[in-house]
């Protein structure tokens, strides 16, 4: 199975990469459309700021070419926050796949939000196998407001949308290669749909 983790310049790379290699997958980092095109499942990560994020996909014109692939997207974290309308953090539009807004967390919480909470009302076999509530690692300041489309929710200041599903495209505010057991069969069940 051929996995592409796209390239643009912010992202956990090393962490994706390594936990997909516990799998048994060698996943090539890209930002070659026509690779991107031919691969079997794409990753789009993100560790960073959202409008320098998607300045860096219109600059390689990825922003164009990601809401039409046809395979298994999964974004992750920041990833997931870009496939949204619109985030609050530099008040930029994102790549409208996912139908919500990206909002910062009130004053009344500690932000960033770093480490583990659980995710609830699991939807999808993306997580086939992972019981309810299951605990993963978070690091965020803005989260994706709860909708029709939202496969996980988690509380923090108020119930957000954990994990997001549309058609081909997942995304998940957690990090997955980052949450033991229970992220690894989140990886494992993207690669299985």
């Amino acid at each position: 199975m051929k996995v592409v983790i796209i390239d643009y310049g912010v992202g956990n790379i090393k962490n994706i990469q390594f936990a997909f290699e516990r799998l048994g997958i060698t996943a090539q980092l890209s930002q070659d459309t026509d690779l991107i095109k031919q691969a079997d499942r794409v990753i789009l990560p993100g560790v960073g700021e959202a409008s320098s994020a998607m300045i860096k996909l219109k600059e390689t014109r990825l922003d164009e070419l990601i809401p039409t692939l046809k395979q298994p997207v999964l974004g992750i974290c920041l990833g997931m926050q870009l496939m949204c309308n619109y985030s609050e953090e530099g008040h930029t539009n994102g790549l409208q796949i996912f139908d919500t807004q990206v909002k910062r967390f009130t004053k009344s919480v500690k932000v960033p939000q770093m480490g583990w909470n659980t995710i609830n009302n699991l939807k999808t076999d993306l997580f086939f196998n992972v019981k309810m509530p299951e605990y993963m690692y978070l690091v965020h300041s803005y989260y994706a407001e709860n909708c029709s489309q939202a496969i996980a929710v988690t509380e923090y200041d108020l119930l957000y949308a954990s994990a997001l599903k549309k058609d081909n495209f997942y995304g998940v505010q957690f990090h997955p290669e980052k949450s033991s057991k229970a992220g690894e069969q989140i990886l494992k069940n993207f690669l299985n749909l």
